[in-house]
């Protein structure tokens, strides 16, 4: 393996992570917006704290491993997604303030931070999305390989607002799913009445992404008819999605949230395998994006050899140390 390859795959690790392990977290900041009352709040924020800081190391991480091994893709996407980075940072630093804040607050600053932590989870997701919706429709890169896109919002097709709003879904659906194996009584029963309808939403989503493709003669369908192999990912999917009715079913808490998980990897298997070997689909590929060989060399010895495993065994021991039910009177402060 080349170290153009390895970074290659160290990205695509950290932001599988990512979408896994934040994925849930925004899920349940967006359900927030839904809760009962101040109990049922408290308790879905005891399910994220201890490790929700964590879980945006691996944005971090896949930042910065794009800036030093892909900085030509890294400065391209920059500017082709200005404004939904914008966006998407200052969502998540208003989560983070409303989460920290919404404590002391009184009954007014409560709800607004309320408002904050809800609405910030929904734009980060709905912004993600509709970056990886813009990049499967295509953007314009020119021949010397810099965005030619003629505004700043050339991104915001309806593809890409339709992604937006799936993985809206998406995250939602693995939301639910985290707090039903976290949860106990009749708030995780309510969050199992929660799982039929989002799962519903995210299948949907995934029917009309595959037929606006198709109508649209996007590029990527190609590549199913080149690889025809790639069907055993959405096959996985939709095994996953029946085990998660068959944990519904059984009530077994960790079956739906497993499933889950196993879905957002297919997915993101199935678009992966889709670019590949491009960085930025159709137009740079691995190679021709790599940072030069000195550069991936000395960077594998600072964060490939050492931030990288020891971000993994963080993230390991995190989820092992916080593992089963959380105490129904329990509060993050």
């Amino acid at each position: 393996m080349t170290l153009a390859n390895f970074w290659a795959a160290a990205l695509a690790l950290s932001l599988l992570l990512y979408v896994l392990l934040d994925g849930f977290d925004l899920g349940v900041g967006i359900l927030f917006g839904f809760a009962r009352d101040e109990q049922e709040r408290r308790l879905m924020q005891a399910t994220i704290a201890p490790t929700w800081d964590g879980n945006e190391t691996w944005l971090v991480l896949a930042g910065a491993t794009l800036f030093a091994a892909f900085p030509d893709v890294y400065a391209l996407l920059l500017s082709a997604f200005y404004l939904p980075l914008c966006l998407m940072l200052g969502a998540l630093i208003l989560r983070g303030v409303a989460f920290e804040f919404r404590h002391g607050a009184g009954p007014f600053m409560r709800r607004v931070w309320d408002l904050g932590f809800a609405g910030g989870s929904f734009v980060a997701t709905f912004v993600q999305g509709a970056t990886i919706g813009a990049l499967v429709h295509g953007l314009p890169v020119g021949a010397d390989g810099r965005y030619a896109g003629a505004g700043t919002l050339d991104w915001l097709t309806p593809f890409a607002i339709l992604c937006g709003v799936g993985l809206c879904f998406g995250y939602t659906l693995l939301g639910a799913s985290w707090l039903v194996l976290k949860a106990q009584g009749e708030f995780r029963d309510r969050c199992y009445r929660l799982l039929p309808g989002l799962l519903v939403g995210v299948l949907a989503f995934l029917a009309c992404a595959f037929w606006y493709a198709l109508g649209m003669k996007l590029q990527v369908m190609q590549r199913w008819v080149d690889r025809p192999w790639l069907v055993v990912f959405p096959t996985i999917g939709l095994l996953a999605g029946a085990v998660m009715l068959a944990g519904m079913r059984r009530r077994r808490d960790g079956w739906p949230f497993a499933a889950a998980l196993v879905t957002f990897i297919a997915a993101f298997a199935t678009l992966a395998a889709s670019f590949l070997p491009y960085m930025v689909p159709f137009s740079i590929t691995i190679a021709q994006a790599a940072a030069p060989e000195s550069s991936l060399r000395f960077f594998f010895w600072g964060a490939g050899a050492f931030v990288l495993p020891l971000t993994l065994l963080y993230t390991v021991v995190t989820y092992a140390v916080f593992k089963g039910k959380v105490d129904p009177s329990a509060e993050y402060h």
